[in-house]
């Protein structure tokens, strides 16, 4: 499985979007240098509120463009960094992947850790978007769909058009869940 990346983004301070960049620095077992949520333990701040302790398990939050088509289809105009997304690829299904999928972009090597848990931020920011990135399937399982979150194992830089190659773990696959 491969896609490309189409952009970058970051923010040194706490806003639900990030600005696009012409690259960003992805540094082992931290995250994004300069993103706000860059670190070994949580930085999201509901569960620095929880635990301060836990491990960051969303060093850089990824999501497939094609996300933006679909709600731009219901109406929403959404672009790359709008959900606060580091990394907006294309082509690459990111919510099918199982956990532990190694993602190699540019110089950098991602391990897929889990899914993005949509909040009332995105209604904040587009009113009625939650909706169009959190509902349920057929069966009545919540179906997430605002990305994947993931940890750095290997640092590099990562620019807009460097190529996305999946690397699926060995044994049984996990299906991702919300991180």
């Amino acid at each position: 499985m491969s896609g490309t990346v189409t952009a970058v983004s970051s923010n040194g301070e706490y806003s639900f979007t990030k600005p696009n960049r012409d690259s960003i620095t992805l540094l082992a077992g931290l995250g994004v240098e300069g993103d706000v949520h860059a670190g070994v333990t949580v930085k999201h701040r509901s569960r620095v509120a929880q635990d301060p302790t836990q491990p960051n398990l969303r060093q850089v939050h990824l999501v497939q463009e094609e996300l933006f088509d679909e709600v731009g289809a219901a109406g929403f105009t959404v672009a790359p960094g709008d959900l606060g997304e580091n990394i907006t690829t294309r082509g690459i299904d990111l919510l099918g992947l199982p956990a532990g999928t190694l993602l190699r972009i540019g110089d950098a090597v991602l391990e897929v850790t889990g899914l993005r848990n949509p909040c009332l931020q995105i209604d904040n920011f587009r009113q009625g978007l939650l909706k169009q990135v959190v509902g349920r399937d057929e069966a009545g399982n919540i179906v997430r769909k605002a990305g994947v979150m993931s940890i750095v194992r290997e640092g590099g830089v990562v620019r807009p058009g460097d190529a996305v190659e999946a690397e699926l773990p060995s044994g049984p696959h996990r299906p991702l869940e919300r991180v």
